[in-house]
């Protein structure tokens, strides 16, 4: 049944929806950062592993991103369109339009990272660090994907209107950055090095930039993977266990 989701979810996001605008948007906000970043490089402002590492970066966070509108958008989005009683009434089980929702959604992420991989070849090239940018893009990039997702679904089952599904979770992604504005200091402490590493997407960032500038194995800094991992995990149990609850007003059921 979820299978069936998908294959109807990923024709409305691609063949009539916002799949190919956001793509494209994406695709001109990578080619403006690897121009930045090359100019910069040209002038001896950075050296090539950065220049690596912060178009990935980039490309990993803002191609996350792109999953959580996405997800955002799903169940929410079919209740202000007067589709989801429709949905909702055939024999599938709420759990299996979750999941089909969810891999749509996730293929923002996988058309994003395929569109990166050209931009990290061409900057990444002759340092010996393009296969370990994307391999380790792609990882920590689908832990980060799959987190949004989940934490969109949710956010998209609960609410009843679809502007309020985005602005909540736009705006709960932007607290997740608050540990980066620490000072220094605090950074440097238990409790900040706690906070960054809870949080997934600083934690995800900062492991892609050990791997690349520093040039460390992927082991080494493993302990960075612990947030996005578990942050992966519990999104994704808690919107199957959401998804039981799912009803034609989202407002009825808080």
């Amino acid at each position: 049944a979820w299978s069936v989701v998908a294959g109807r979810e990923l024709r409305d996001l691609w063949l009539a929806g916002r799949g190919l605008p956001l793509l494209l948007a994406y695709t001109l906000l990578l080619s403006v950062t690897s121009y930045l970043v090359a100019a910069n490089q040209a002038l001896n402002f950075l050296e090539q592993r950065e220049a690596v590492s912060l178009t990935l970066q980039v490309a990993v966070a803002v191609g996350a991103l792109l999953v959580l509108l996405g997800a955002a958008d799903s169940v929410s989005g079919e209740r202000e369109r007067g589709t989801l009683e429709s949905l909702l009434l055939s024999p599938a089980p709420r759990h299996a339009l979750i999941i089909g929702k969810a891999v749509a959604a996730l293929s923002l992420w996988a058309a994003a990272w395929v569109v990166s991989v050209p931009y990290v070849w061409y900057l990444g090239r002759g340092v010996g660090v393009v296969g370990v940018a994307l391999a380790s893009g792609l990882a920590v990039g689908s832990l980060l994907a799959l987190f949004l997702a989940g934490y969109g679904l949710i956010i998209s089952t609960v609410v009843s209107s679809n502007r309020l599904s985005l602005s909540v979770s736009l705006f709960s992604l932007l607290a997740l950055y608050a540990p980066t504005q620490m000072p220094t200091a605090v950074q440097n402490s238990w409790i900040g090095d706690l906070l960054l590493r809870i949080d997934p997407f600083t934690a995800g960032l900062r492991y892609l930039g050990k791997l690349i500038i520093n040039g460390h194995s992927p082991d080494q800094d493993a302990g960075w993977l612990v947030g996005p991992l578990l942050a992966a995990f519990v999104a994704a149990a808690v919107a199957l266990t959401v998804a039981g609850r799912l009803t034609l007003h989202g407002g009825d059921q808080a």
